[in-house]
């Protein structure tokens, strides 16, 4: 299981987000008061990580997702996502990663 957390502004929607890998599929769940990324969680449904992660195939579903339901373009939640399973996946080290304002 890999988990991450995610502070993504002002807004105080923090994001808890933990994926734990079933087979090649893996299956990703959000805690989060926001409501649209209770609706992006609610539509992810298992991702097939080389599929879904890799932008030469399309856009990644987590960021699908977050144009089709977030109104906020720089919402950090998608790559999160992203990075969460990368590490799950063993296609990533499980470092911190930020923007800071200077």
């Amino acid at each position: 299981m890999s988990m991450v957390a995610i502070d993504p502004d002002v807004r105080g929607f923090h994001a808890t987000v933990e994926v734990t890998s079933e087979g090649r599929m893996c299956l990703v769940s959000i805690q989060c008061d926001g409501k649209a990324i209770q609706q992006i969680a609610e539509e992810l449904g298992p991702l097939d990580p080389m599929q879904k992660i890799a932008s030469r195939r399309g856009p990644p579903r987590s960021l699908e997702l977050s144009l089709k339901h977030c109104f906020h373009a720089a919402c950090p939640l998608p790559v999160g996502i992203i990075k969460a399973i990368e590490v799950e996946k063993k296609l990533a080290l499980p470092r911190e990663t930020s923007i800071k304002f200077l």
